[in-house]
């Protein structure tokens, strides 16, 4: 019999709206939602799905959001009768959803921890310092060689391998804009700024894995 694999989300898909169809049609997706709101002591629901875009964009906020819905979906499918996965993986911060859906996490601890881990990220690199960008077109050696030359004492370095050919980089704002210039000179079909307010998975976010690991040491 094949396998199921459920893969979740990162940052990037938020989107003011999301999860509200969930939320009316179904009680589960709305125990997920409530729960989460109790949880973190304010309505993240209404940001979700009312809410101002800048403010849903701040991976404080970003990250419990994409996290709840990804649950409600998840317990949404489940109270359905769908097939529940063998496996269960994620993009960064899906990678709790991921916790959460193959039952390693429960869901008030998850949205609370990277509430968290939200918060230290973007108050390791102030808004506006740091940027990522999709690379698309040049392989990933091409792509580090190109991080290596925008350096000039700043940080800028692959941050996820999403195929062959596009390649995310981060880094402070100055160098990730060099390397995209640099890229496209060097063959790359189109480098795109991300729609985040920080940059992950570079050096940058060294303090808020520091932060981080002390919370994730109490889940332990």
């Amino acid at each position: 019999m094949a396998k199921v694999a459920f893969i979740f989300p990162g940052q990037g898909s938020q989107f003011v709206g999301m999860g509200k169809d969930l939320f009316e049609n179904f009680q589960a997706a709305r125990e997920v939602f409530k729960e989460a709101d109790e949880a973190l002591g304010f309505k993240l629901s209404e940001m979700c799905f009312s809410g101002r875009e800048e403010d849903l964009q701040l991976t404080a906020n970003t990250q419990p959001a994409i996290l709840t819905v990804s649950v409600a979906a998840f317990r949404t499918m489940e109270s359905e009768g769908a097939k529940m996965p063998d496996f269960a993986a994620g993009h960064s911060l899906g990678e709790y959803s991921a916790l959460v859906a193959a039952g390693v996490l429960n869901f008030t601890d998850a949205v609370r921890t990277v509430r968290k881990r939200g918060s230290y990220m973007q108050e390791a690199v102030p808004i506006g310092v740091g940027a990522m960008a999709a690379i698309v077109g040049l392989d990933a050696d091409s792509v580090a060689q190109g991080c290596e030359e925008a350096l000039d004492g700043q940080v800028c370095s692959p941050a996820n391998i999403n195929s062959p050919s596009q390649v995310v980089i981060a880094g402070n704002t100055e160098s990730v804009d060099r390397a995209c210039e640099m890229l496209k000179e060097k063959g790359a079909k189109r480098a795109i700024r991300l729609n985040v307010s920080a940059p992950f998975h570079c050096a940058l976010m060294l303090p808020a894995q520091e932060r981080f690991s002390v919370d994730l040491a109490r889940l332990a």
